[in-house]
């Protein structure tokens, strides 16, 4: 097993032992939604002591149905984004997923992020290890957990040496995902920070037809056996509405429901890590 080195993303250390919360809207909506998202969720973080990177999209490109909502594309989310961390001052990622993207894309986010189903593009890998930013690979759905180690490989041969590793859940027959709790140790034996994607783990892909569902009740059940697993980071797709969400709504974290999850994944985090 490999000692994780530790490195910093803006003012958050992933790999040190501490826990990370990477949270925000599924895709970049409007400017005013996307600060006072930003706002409300690093105003709960600090008040539980958590470090945060907010995450949204600024294309999602692989939704269900060409008639789903995929963004406004990518100057109008850089550009909010880049708002986001002028004004609210946290870090923030989003995902690429063509490599003449992740140039452009590091210019702003502090990590680039790898969708599941790319997790095996090589040369998405490369491009994004040679920006220099941190990289999240999300391991995809058709993989081991044993199988993400070629992952860390192709991205250390392009010089990365910042790395994430994103559970997702692994299909389980149609329209359903299990997590496979034996992940979080075996990527993490990959000298990797691992962090714990629990809303995207409740999908129901291409569960509604056109669009994909999900079980939002589950999260915290979900949250709290990943942080008691020792995971570096908690990754969770939080809404002020997901009713009204244009994306993902339907296994996003409503607002209300963020601060006292985090208190219990900050108390078993800390008991954890005494064991």
């Amino acid at each position: 097993m490999s000692q994780i080195k530790p490195f910093r993303v803006g003012d958050v250390t992933f790999g040190d032992g501490r826990l990370t919360i990477i949270a925000g809207p599924c895709v970049v909506e409007t400017e005013e939604h996307a600060l006072f998202m930003a706002s409300e969720i690093r105003g709960a973080c600090e008040r539980i002591g958590l470090d945060l990177v907010y995450k949204s999209s600024f294309d999602k490109a692989n939704r269900s149905s060409i008639e789903s909502f995929r963004g406004q594309g990518m100057d109008f989310g850089l550009e909010i984004l880049a708002k986001v961390k002028s004004e609210i001052g946290v870090p923030v990622i989003t995902d690429i997923h063509e490599p003449w993207q992740a140039e452009k894309v590091a210019e702003v986010a502090d990590i680039l992020q790898i969708p599941a189903f790319l997790c095996r593009q090589t040369d998405l890998l490369v491009a994004a290890a040679k920006t220099g930013k941190a990289v999240n690979v999300k391991k995809g759905q058709f993989l081991a957990p044993w199988d993400a180690k070629n992952i860390v490989d192709k991205l250390q041969a392009a010089g990365g040496e910042k790395i994430l590793l994103t559970e997702r859940g692994a299909s389980f027959g149609y329209n359903n995902l299990v997590v496979d709790m034996r992940s979080f140790p075996i990527m993490r034996g990959f000298g990797v920070p691992v962090v714990f994607d629990v809303t995207h783990s409740l999908q129901l892909p291409g569960g509604l037809g056109k669009a994909t569902g999900g079980q939002s009740e589950y999260i915290e059940n979900f949250a709290r056996a990943g942080v008691a697993c020792g995971v570096d980071a908690v990754f969770m797709e939080v809404h002020d509405n997901p009713a009204k969400a244009p994306s993902d709504g339907p296994n996003q974290l409503p607002l209300s429901r963020l601060e006292k999850l985090l208190v219990k994944l900050k108390q078993i985090h800390t008991i954890a890590n005494e064991a």
